[in-house]
């Protein structure tokens, strides 16, 4: 079952002499449960294919399908709505709300969309996490890794299709980005979600399921990595 699909998806920023091909004409699809990686030069366009993919930014033509919904056919409202809902976004910079403790950062997204979190759910993601014994602390007292952690509880919390994420490892050391990417195919599995992930690092790109490339805005499969 198709889960993400991309129809011929292009970004152009700026008009005439000084205009800017972001995304040329890309096309793609992921089936449900997969884990892809995006990886390219800066600049090449893989930050801005993947702002198109959470509709938060729009393209100059082209369309994206999520679970059979055109998430560009939708009315502002309802856009907000569906990926609050069943989209989960992991930053390079976590994100976190600074004065929120591990369990309200977590379930903040669920209470924005005015919503009662299940305690039942949020204790298994702290157990699966290991942030258990961290759930009063504040972001500042944790670790990079242990932030990070938190940052994939509060994308798994209101049960989204697709996850997101853009460089989770970047700001980590290699046995913290190993962990880190080891839980999220880990979480992916457990709760079948479906993860796109940017990295420049090649290593990590490899963990997943297929690799994309994107270079000058164009886009190649690598298809299913073997090795």
């Amino acid at each position: 079952m198709t889960l993400l699909t991309v129809e011929s998806l292009s970004k152009t920023y700026g008009s005439g002499e000084t205009a800017v091909q972001a995304l040329k004409n890309v096309s793609f699809s992921v089936p449900k449960g997969e884990f892809v990686a995006i990886v390219g030069e800066s600049g090449s366009g893989k930050s801005t294919l993947l702002n198109m993919l959470g509709a938060l930014d729009t393209p100059t033509s082209g369309k994206v399908f999520i679970d059979g919904n055109d998430t560009f056919a939708m009315k502002e409202r309802a856009l907000t709505i569906f990926r609050r809902r069943n989209i989960g976004f992991i930053f390079q910079a976590f994100n976190l709300i600074p004065e929120l403790t591990v369990e309200q950062n977590i379930i903040f997204p669920v209470l924005l969309d005015y919503q009662r979190p299940s305690k039942k759910y949020l204790e298994e993601l702290l157990w699966v996490l290991g942030l258990e014994e961290r759930r009063s602390h504040l972001p500042s007292q944790l670790s990079g890794g242990q932030q990070q952690r938190v940052a994939i509880g509060r994308a798994l919390m209101t049960h989204p299709s697709l996850i997101l994420a853009d460089e989770p490892t970047g700001n980590l050391d290699s046995q913290n980005s190993r962990e880190v990417i080891a839980l999220l195919k880990e979480t992916s599995q457990k709760y079948e979600q479906t993860i796109v992930m940017i990295t420049h690092n090649n290593s990590i790109a490899q963990t997943a399921d297929r690799i994309l490339q994107v270079s000058d805005g164009e886009l190649r499969d690598f298809g299913r990595y073997a090795g």
